[in-house]
């Protein structure tokens, strides 16, 4: 495992404050066979000035006009060479262990995607987790169906999996990790390295988490893709119709409250098609 290339693909956007943290711990990694894919998306900060000071044969700089995470990590899979890929979003870390651990415990137990356990830092703190959001191990697509339970910072996949399942769908501004897990927990078992090994940082305005408006929009989008998608069984079918009935329960009723009653008969009337099998526009 010493000799497999990694290629970590790092997107970034306006995080010259951050990047340098998530740039160290990628130098400080014990597996020293990487490539560092930097897609700097448009930023018009400090970005491109801080990059100058990583001279390093291993690091390949990509620039583009600002066209979201999705393009972003996409044209970074598209430029990158190793056979295994790790994602690292630009405000995260990883500890000094974190790739030599995670390539052994795939190579040991045959997974071709796995993520580490992680910390979690809101607003320059540690908090703990809560229980329903605990990693789970192996098959479980309708777990996935609830909420997004593989983080991109935590994962990694060999290029065989991102065949399948990529790329990630760039129409979506947020949610677009719920939609690509949901196929891949779909396709794959997903292995889980129970250390922490990755740093995530919350809690900032300027993520998308905080930023982008109705999520669950886009979590019902997600859904209705993976329906439509043909390739899920009579239980897979009927736990994700469930899902999608409550989420669009809950969305329906928050449109009603807000006034935003058209919203509400629009998404009910895709739900309706969606259940009855029926072909439907998911540019919600």
């Amino acid at each position: 495992m010493d000799y497999t290339l990694v290629s970590i693909i790092l997107p970034t956007f306006n995080r010259a404050e951050f990047l340098s943290s998530a740039l160290d711990s990628v130098f400080a990694q014990t597996h020293r066979r990487w490539e560092l894919v930097v897609i700097d998306d448009g930023s018009t900060d400090d970005t491109q000035a801080l990059l100058d000071r990583y001279d390093d044969p291993r690091v390949v700089r990509l620039r583009q006009e600002n066209r979201g995470v999705s393009a972003a990590r996409n044209v970074g899979v598209a430029a990158s060479s190793g056979p295994v890929i790790a994602l690292l979003d630009s405000d995260d870390e990883w500890l000094p262990t974190k790739l030599e651990k995670q390539l052994a415990y795939m190579h040991e137990h045959g997974y071709e995607i796995c993520q580490t356990d992680e910390i979690w830092i809101r607003n320059g703190r540690r908090v703990n987790q809560k229980a329903k959001y605990a990693k789970p191990e192996g098959w479980f697509f309708e777990a996935s169906l609830v909420m997004c339970l593989i983080s991109p910072s935590c994962t990694m996949f060999t290029r065989r999996v991102w065949g399948d399942i990529g790329p990630f769908d760039e129409t979506m501004p947020s949610c677009e990790d719920y939609d690509m897990w949901l196929r891949a927990c779909l396709h794959y078992p997903v292995g889980l390295v129970s250390e922490r090994l990755t740093i995530k940082h919350g809690g900032r305005p300027d993520q998308l988490s905080n930023c982008v408006p109705c999520a669950d929009e886009h979590r019902i989008r997600a859904l209705m893709k993976i329906l439509q998608g043909g390739k899920l069984d009579d239980a897979q079918r009927a736990a994700a119709l469930d899902e999608l009935d409550r989420k669009v329960s809950i969305y329906t009723q928050g449109c009603e409250k807000r006034g935003r009653i058209e919203d509400a008969k629009r998404v009910w009337n895709l739900f309706c098609m969606v259940r009855e099998g029926k072909d439907v526009p998911l540019n919600l």
